[in-house]
């Protein structure tokens, strides 16, 4: 039978006294992580948030930020904060449902702290050809409001302008905007019959 290692025995031996003087389970410490953690489950409830994101609205409450910090650790341990895949779903949907840019989605991930690299590989599910795909359909819907046909250059340059705004609000470069908004407003005049 195999001699027990002392060294082994002694960390154990340890471990209990430091679990009978209560070291190892710290309740004054778990009743001031309660009411962050509580915080931070509930902010994640209404939706997912960046780490930063969420250790910013944290620390506005007030709450320690090293007490901040313990919970946020224990909850990216658990998977209910990732960064990652945040980033991923935050371009997919805003992509997706509001027509932003690649531009304008990575500057609203840089403003929730969310790092370079992960930025870059969530912005890698848009292709240039998605993009603007994305920006003609706005284009074109905004382009459908106009009813009639321009009686002159300043009318024409004014609904121009219109359909330009909408691309440039959603971060599409003037560049591109310029020729997908002149595209979709000659393409409504022709229907017009312009």
């Amino acid at each position: 039978m195999p001699q027990p290692d002392p060294e082994k025995l002694a960390r154990l031996q340890r471990a209990i006294d430091e679990f009978e003087e209560g070291d190892l389970f710290d309740a004054r410490r778990d009743e001031a992580l309660a009411p962050v953690r509580k915080r931070a489950l509930g902010l994640l409830d209404q939706r997912a948030r960046s780490r930063h994101e969420l250790r910013e609205r944290l620390i506005a409450a007030e709450f320690a930020p090293d007490l901040v910090d313990e919970v946020l650790d224990s909850l990216e341990r658990a998977s209910l904060i990732d960064d990652s895949s945040f980033a991923h779903e935050w371009v997919r949907q805003r992509a997706a449902r509001r027509g932003k840019s690649a531009r304008a989605l990575d500057l609203e991930l840089r403003d929730k702290g969310v790092a370079a690299a992960i930025r870059a590989d969530a912005l890698a599910q848009i292709s240039e050809e998605d993009e603007e795909a994305q920006a003609r359909a706005l284009a074109e819907k905004k382009a459908r409001a106009v009813k009639a046909v321009p009686a002159d250059r300043t009318e024409y340059d004014k609904a121009l302008r219109r359909v330009v705004g909408v691309l440039a609000r959603r971060g599409y470069s003037s560049g591109m905007s310029v020729r997908i908004a002149r595209e979709a407003l000659d393409e409504r005049l022709d229907e017009l019959g312009g």
